[in-house]
């Protein structure tokens, strides 16, 4: 009985539609090519093969490079330079033979013969900054980049090289087989720039009222490039804006500076009972018990009076970091520095946080417990942080991260106010670079090619991690918030971009030099496309067991696009090609809206198309139920009146003889029919969310899997049958598929500006 029941109600409800239309010929057009938004992304991904297989994980013959250092470094604060010995030590795991090593000079960019300034087109501005003219037109500028002065091996035979810009190539004496290792050592100084002036990712910024400098230094040492089996030798020159591409490896060391400065770094610092005081090392007992709030190691009052005096003396920091891909320190007589426990799996790490008085009351409020935050909130979501600190360090116009280490900016005016904008920046920066610990530095991917795996996917954890923060320390907010102002995630502030000019956008899988609106492409809509696949498409259960099986998967390893996207759908089961095509490879939108209602009732009084329709399948016509749209010659208003087992007798018998007593009083007749098509003037597909709602006042609402365009990627219908009268039908109400123009998401049509409008016009 039960079976024979839904097969009517199959029919009775969906049924209709196939019954309802006209045969007519089609009109003959020329063939094409696969257009399908749904055909899978075989003419875009790379075969699997041996290092990588077509799950995404590694495969069996995967392999990556190591390079370790052990370096040298002196500050000369009075001079603003840097001097540096190291000794590489390479090994090469592949089976390939190797004739010469490549090393970044990541300095170079700034030096005078420099051709980055180059690529950029520029024209004559209307005004500018004295500074600006000086610097412009009156100097030589800046005199930055590496100065080599040896390549040797360690024996100080020289060996040859070549510069090419910001790439050093490095003949070998014999050529590595798989396995072999070769050690060499390089010397170098260069003058560090003023990276609040000049710009750069790392350098000084000058504080003139004291006299003193904060240096947060990195690409510091020319470094080795990766060597893998997808680009062989990722030499690519560094322009200034793609970052960095680098080998794991152990780090040991030492970074010599004046006596008076306080320093923090990448690794484990091996000597603290030679550079903390007493007090200091007694304060940092203190801190590995301290849970909730931070410790002083060094005082605001500590820290004013050390910027006064000017050591001639020096000391020595030793550090040792193992298996890490880069190295950055931050040193300074002006820090004031704090450090508290945070419990990760049941290891306690050190979150730490150095700062100037320039950066309080906010930086001893609020740092160190961002730090410790979004260490719980990433380890959740993909692996168990496996460092044993991470710092963040104030910075002005910074943000920037290495393992272990990261700089910020945020910073209270000169009386130590700072509004909700400056508050949540540094907080969210804070949360941003610490959370590049686990992308790249951990989970290594190729920044010089794809910002968007570092960027996008870390942008999308730091939005989670700011609406725990949010939750975890409510006091952060300000009246009337009840969760983080988030500024990059919530899918509808992307629509503005992805609505924008197309001769100006560019598709996120294109190397970050050359997008448009760096920002947007690379950061701002991968973290919406990921957050609506974890909110709307996948569900949060199957995305994150997913996105933790790619971050273990991944972890201390290098991972391309593929990797990421195939390790996705192995882990859940989820057919997601449509999603990355349109996300990833093109600039489609979405737009998907409601063109058409149409309400029906139900008759057993033959329609001169019903007839023709039950003739051709062989059906007596007076044996069938019809659907009346209520605008058609056929309706008239005493349908409205009756339900449709009392306006059709062929459906009263058919309940009477298939459903029993017991049924017959319990069922639920639908009275109310509509056909609702909705249409997609946008190009990415996405699924139709919709919320019906009822003349009671109630709602339902019903989401139609993305799959409900792969046969008609333009307009696609659903016929509905309810109970109750539907008054307004509203496509995505909560605005989570960042939909461009939701002015045509609801009937009736409501006279209102969509999100893309309103921030066009201002409004």
């Amino acid at each position: 009985m039960t079976q024979i029941k839904y097969a009517f109600l199959a029919l009775f409800f969906i049924g209709a539609n196939a019954f309802s239309q006209e045969e007519t010929k089609p009109e003959r057009k020329p063939g094409h090519t696969n257009q399908n938004k749904f055909k899978q992304l075989y003419d875009q991904f790379a075969t699997p093969n041996m290092f990588r297989t077509a799950s995404g994980a590694p495969g069996p013959e995967y392999y990556q490079q190591q390079a370790d250092y052990k370096m040298n470094i002196e500050l000369d604060d009075e001079n603003a330079r840097l001097y540096g010995e190291e000794t590489i030590t390479y090994t090469n795991n592949s089976k390939d033979v190797l004739t010469y090593l490549w090393v970044q000079l990541d300095q170079n960019m700034r030096a005078r013969d420099s051709k980055t300034p180059l690529i950029e087109s520029s024209g004559m501005p209307s005004l500018t900054t004295p500074e600006r003219y000086a610097s412009s037109y009156l100097t030589e500028g800046f005199d930055g980049g590496f100065r080599i002065e040896k390549v040797t091996l360690p024996d100080g035979k020289p060996l040859i090289y070549m510069i090419n810009r910001t790439m050093m190539r490095v003949e070998l004496p014999k050529p590595m087989a798989n396995g072999d290792q070769f050690s060499f050592y390089i010397k170098w100084w260069y003058n560090i720039n003023d990276h609040v002036n000049d710009g750069g990712r790392s350098g000084y910024e000058y504080f003139p009222k004291d006299d003193n400098r904060n240096y947060v230094i990195a690409q510091f040492y020319p470094r080795i490039a990766v060597y893998n089996d997808v680009e062989g030798w990722q030499n690519s020159q560094f322009w200034g804006r793609d970052e960095f591409a680098l080998p794991f490896g152990n780090f040991e060391v030492n970074i010599t500076v004046p006596a008076d400065h306080i320093l923090d770094a990448t690794g484990r610092l091996m000597n603290r009972d030679e550079v903390f005081s007493k007090t200091m090392l007694e304060r940092f007992e203190k801190a590995k018990k301290s849970y909730d709030e931070p410790v002083l190691i060094v005082t605001q009052k500590e820290a004013e009076a050390n910027e006064k005096t000017k050591s001639k003396d020096k000391k020595t920091w030793k550090l040792y970091a193992e298996n890490v891909r880069d190295f950055g320190f931050a040193t300074s007589r002006k820090y004031i520095w704090d450090m508290m426990a945070v419990n990760v799996g049941g290891k306690d790490i050190m979150a730490v946080s150095l700062y100037s008085k320039e950066g309080n009351p906010l930086w001893e409020q609020w740092s160190t417990k961002a730090v410790a935050s979004t260490l719980k909130t990433y380890s959740r979501m993909t692996f168990e942080y496996p460092y044993h600190k991470a710092i963040s360090v104030h910075a002005d116009r910074q943000g920037m991260e290495y393992p272990m280490i990261c700089w910020n900016y945020g910073r209270p005016d000169e009386n130590g106010k700072y509004d909700d904008r400056t508050k949540f920046g540094m907080i969210s920066v804070i949360i941003h670079e610490v959370g590049h610990n686990y992308f790249p530095m951990i989970v290594n991917s190729d920044e010089r090619q794809w910002t968007w795996m570092d960027e996008g996917l870390n942008t999308f954890l730091q939005y989670v991690a700011e609406q725990d923060f949010g939750e975890w320390y409510p006091k952060a907010l300000s009246p009337g918030q009840d969760a983080y102002p988030s500024r990059r995630g919530p899918a509808k502030n992307i629509t503005f971009y992805m609505g924008g000019d197309q001769d100006f956008i560019a598709p996120i899988m294109t190397k970050g030099l050359n997008t448009y609106q760096f920002g947007n492409n690379a950061y701002g809509k991968p973290a919406t496309a990921l957050n609506i696949l974890r909110e709307t498409v996948m569900g949060r259960d199957l995305f994150d067991y997913a996105f933790k099986e790619y971050s273990n998967r991944w972890m201390f390893k290098h991972p391309t696009p593929e990797d990421f996207f195939r390790t996705m759908e192995d882990a859940s089961a989820f057919d997601l090609d449509w999603f990355w095509r349109g996300w990833f490879y093109t600039t489609d939108w979405v737009d998907i809206g409601i063109a058409d209602v149409k309400k029906y009732y139900v008759t057993s009084k033959p329609t001169e198309s019903g007839k023709r329709i039950a003739e051709r399948f062989g059906r007596n016509a007076g044996d069938m139920i019809y659907f009346v749209e209520e605008d058609s010659d056929d309706f008239n208003e005493s349908m409205k009146s009756k339900t449709p087992s009392e306006a059709s007798k062929p459906l009263k018998d058919y309940i009477q003889e298939n459903f029993s007593a017991e049924e017959r009083k319990n069922i639920k007749e639908p009275k109310y029919f509509y056909n609702v098509t909705f249409n997609k003037p946008g190009g990415l597909v996405m699924p139709i969310i919709v919320e019906y709602t009822y003349a009671d006042g109630s709602s339902k609402r019903e989401t139609y899997p993305a799959q409900i365009w792969r046969l008609n990627d333009k307009e696609v219908s659903r016929a509905v049958a309810s109970d109750k009268e539907i008054v307004k039908i509203t496509v995505d109400p909560d605005e989570e598929t960042a939909d461009i123009d939701t002015t045509n998401n609801s009937w009736p049509r409501e006279n209102k500006k969509s999100e893309f409008d309103r921030f066009k016009s201002g409004n």
